[in-house]
């Protein structure tokens, strides 16, 4: 079978989102062919193969859920939307926002995008626990000043991800750290790191876009029309709710992020770094709720009845999104086994002019993590192509490294079956598909602006 044939399950994902408008139908599509091929890999007849491949998609779905990590994930997505509704429903959110208009905090939609802004590049540890942050601290503020939602999912999507990859102190981190630990480089895997922070062009460009349109207020192309529009897939619902007290979203948003720190402290065995962001997350937003359900049931307003029902309903508005994050996964999995990532960093590799190298690392980078939906996976893939060029060479390592980095994080943005475009859309109410629309020809630009540095940085150091 051709190598080129690992390349159909994703393009199958990408026609059907764009054509059928429906990505639950797209990643379905896209697994079942996935598997197909698999099961042609392995020599079994065309007949057996289609026969069989129903039955084998089942499975890969289920085995998402042999991996705890996985199963966190999905779990910490219903635990968010219960989490939402308690915030809306004690009157919270709509306190938090008139308390914060009245203080001078966010008096208007450039404040409003800052506050957004900051809070991601504050909450750096985890890009998850970032977006989710800043996206249900923002929601009601952006309803309040006519904001779309697929500016606050732009906003938060393109500042968490970026940040968390300049810099590093955090899982990802870590992770980086262990795959460069095993290569015997003259510099040390962690001064390797930081010098591509000045090197990641890609998540410096996203930034600077991004506080450009959050001060000048300027949207462009499909933005524009769901600035028109207010999201009409999203309902403004964060400030319905008759107001209450501040503290309902508050002390338990305050609990999130500090018990987000605890955990990855406490799982880390007291170093940060390593701790475990799938358990963390999902600890602090479990905490989280049960504090936010305390306080109601004490607030004498609410009835134990009243709250297992509100939070219930929270969940389900969330269950096609965690549909999506299942398949997704499922879909990772499959292509991972079918090859799909190894054959596009193979391409890469051969017959190259030096000078190029870094560009075409980000490039494949970029295809891995847009075809997969996952920037991990495509660091896993990448750094063992691009640390032994590194080594055999001298090329600069840290080039190298934040083109690989870089890459990653604009696939996954550009990605409509990426888990962190699902999350984004989850943290900030916008319908998935929307987010994706709008929040492409951003990324696109900072994408094409990286690639022509990479480019020029390429011919001046390395030479022609």
């Amino acid at each position: 079978m051709s190598d080129w044939l690992t390349l159909l399950p994703p393009a199958l994902a990408i026609i059907v989102v764009f054509w059928r408008k429906e990505v639950i139908l797209a990643l379905l599509v896209a697994l079942f062919s996935s598997e197909l091929l698999l099961m042609l890999q392995g020599q079994s007849g065309l007949t057996v193969s289609v026969l069989q491949s129903p039955f084998q998609t089942v499975e890969r779905i289920i085995s998402v859920l042999s991996s705890p990590g996985n199963t966190r994930l999905l779990v910490f997505s219903l635990m968010v939307g219960a989490l939402l509704a308690y915030m809306r429903h004690s009157g919270g959110v709509t306190a938090l926002v008139e308390k914060m208009i009245n203080k001078g905090v966010a008096r208007n939609q450039r404040q409003v995008g800052l506050l957004s802004f900051f809070t991601g590049v504050v909450v750096f540890i985890e890009s998850n626990l970032s977006v989710l942050t800043a996206g249900i601290l923002s929601r009601g503020l952006y309803d309040k000043f006519k904001m779309s939602r697929a500016r606050l999912a732009y906003v938060i999507d393109s500042t968490s991800a970026p940040i968390c990859i300049l810099i590093l102190l955090n899982g990802w981190g870590a992770y980086v750290l262990g795959l460069l630990g095993t290569y015997p480089t003259e510099q040390t895997a962690v001064s390797i790191l930081v010098g591509t922070i000045a090197l990641n062009f890609y998540a410096l460009i996203t930034l600077a876009i991004v506080l450009f349109t959050i001060i000048t207020g300027k949207v462009f192309g499909p933005m524009k029309e769901s600035e028109r529009a207010l999201s009409k897939s999203a309902s403004h619902t964060e400030i319905d709710y008759k107001a209450s007290k501040a503290r309902y979203m508050v002390l338990p948003l305050m609990t999130m992020v500090i018990g987000m720190l605890g955990f990855m402290y406490w799982t880390g065995n007291g170093n940060l770094t390593d701790g475990d962001g799938s358990k963390s997350v999902l600890y602090a937003t479990t905490l989280a709720c049960m504090l936010a359900y305390f306080m109601m049931i004490g607030s004498k307003r609410f009835e134990h009845k009243e709250l297992v029902k509100v939070g219930f309903e929270g969940m389900s508005e969330l269950l096609p999104l965690v549909a999506i994050l299942l398949f997704s996964l499922a879909l990772g999995g499959s292509l991972r086994a079918l090859g799909t990532g190894d054959f596009i960093s193979g391409i890469v590799a051969e017959s190259l002019p030096l000078f190029i190298i870094p560009a075409l690392l980000f490039l494949a980078g970029a295809l891995i993590s847009f075809t997969t939906g996952t920037s991990w996976g495509t660091f896993a893939i990448l750094i063992p192509i691009g640390m032994p060029m590194v080594l055999n060479l001298g090329l600069p390592p840290s080039l190298v490294m934040a083109a690989i980095l870089g890459g990653g994080v604009f696939g996954d943005h550009c990605s409509p079956i990426s888990d962190t475009t699902a999350v984004s859309s989850l943290a900030s109410g916008c319908d998935l598909l929307e987010h994706v629309k709008t929040q492409l020809p951003y990324a696109l630009f900072s994408g094409a602006l990286t690639l022509v540095a990479y480019i020029l940085v390429g011919m001046f150091w390395i030479g022609v």
